[in-house]
């Protein structure tokens, strides 16, 4: 499946308002820390999700174990996760409801079936892009 177009990606942040960051970290050296502050920073509800860290805040929300202990809707998976660890997360992905309108893998990380799968449910994916430079490209300040 194509990469979505610029016009498509502006079409879609312009469409969410809760992101769930599946792997979320507490160090602000990584990724998945300052990807979804800045998310935060600029009007999106952002979920952290690590079994790591439940009990804590992030983002001004607490960490949640797994997807499916969410209480809101949520607008996209953001996955800061290896590649090899995707396929555990389909039935967690699968169980929400609403089912998220996309989920998005960040840099470095693909995973053939896993697309395949949530494609197959009705969940957009886009593979081996980031949010953060995504967002900053098409919306800079």
């Amino acid at each position: 499946m194509q990469s979505p177009t610029d016009s498509e990606l502006r079409d879609l942040f312009a469409a969410t308002r809760t992101i769930a960051i599946l792997g979320a970290n507490t160090e602000p050296g990584k990724p998945a820390y300052y990807v979804p502050q800045y998310l935060a920073a600029h009007g999106f509800q952002v979920h952290p999700v690590n079994p790591n860290f439940v009990g804590r805040s992030l983002f001004g929300h607490p960490v949640v174990a797994s997807l499916d202990e969410l209480d809101t809707a949520i607008d996209v998976v953001d996955v800061f996760r290896r590649s090899d660890a995707l396929m555990a997360h389909v039935p967690e992905i699968l169980a929400m409801h609403p089912l998220p309108k996309l989920v998005w893998l960040q840099l470095g990380i693909r995973h053939a079936e896993f697309a395949r799968t949530l494609r197959g449910a009705g969940i957009r994916v886009i593979q081996d892009r980031c949010t953060l430079a995504e967002h900053r490209r098409l919306f800079p300040a």
